[in-house]
Formats: structure tokens, sequence, C-alpha cells
């Protein structure tokens, strides 16, 4: 499909965004919502891995099974912020080119 981004487009559009938001909502929200402090070390971990892979594409099954484990399929809480639900939105975005990559090259 000509509209669906690439994992590398959605990549480039959202990570850094990501590492900008994510340390503020645990902060923010951290405390009434501490299953994000696990999203944010998996975010590191994703992150670091995309790094280290270059223009390659990194092993990101675990980290994905997991963030989709801990947020409930990315569902935002009634009572959080914007930047808090933008997170989820690129999260689940990047995961789905992920996994749409993957169903490709199978």
């Amino acid at each position: 499909m000509a509209d669906k981004l690439s994992f590398n487009e959605v990549k480039t559009r959202h990570l850094k965004t990501l590492g900008q938001y994510v340390p503020i909502v645990a902060r923010v929200h951290g405390n009434s919502h501490p299953e994000f402090h696990d999203v944010h070390a998996l975010f590191d971990a994703l992150a670091g891995k995309i790094k280290e892979s270059g223009s390659g594409i990194p092993d990101l099954d675990g980290e994905f099974a997991r963030l989709r484990e801990i947020t409930n399929s990315y569902t935002v809480p009634d009572d959080v912020c914007e930047s808090y639900e933008a997170v989820y939105r690129m999260l689940v975005e990047l995961d789905q080119a992920y996994q749409a990559r993957i169903k490709n090259t199978e």
C-alpha cells in the first residue's frame, strides 16, 4: 500500500520526538502509571538497538511484544495528557511499520 510508511520512514519521523517525550511523560505520569517506567526502559532499549543497526532493521520482536503487553496494546489511560497519548500513537506506528516490514520479508 502506497499510504503505509516503511519502518525506516516511521523511525525517522518519530524516534527523535519519542526520545524527548518518553522521559518527560515518565516523570509526569510515572507515579500514577508506574507501568510507564517499563515503557521508558523498553523504549531506551529499542532506540539503542535501532541506533546500533544504522540503516538496517534490528530484531525488535521482544521489545514490541513486551510494549504491547505492558500497555494493553497501547491503550491510553483516561487520566493522562496529550503527550502521553502521542507517545503511544508514535509507538503504535513504529510497531505496525516494523510488523509490516517483517511480514513483507517472509
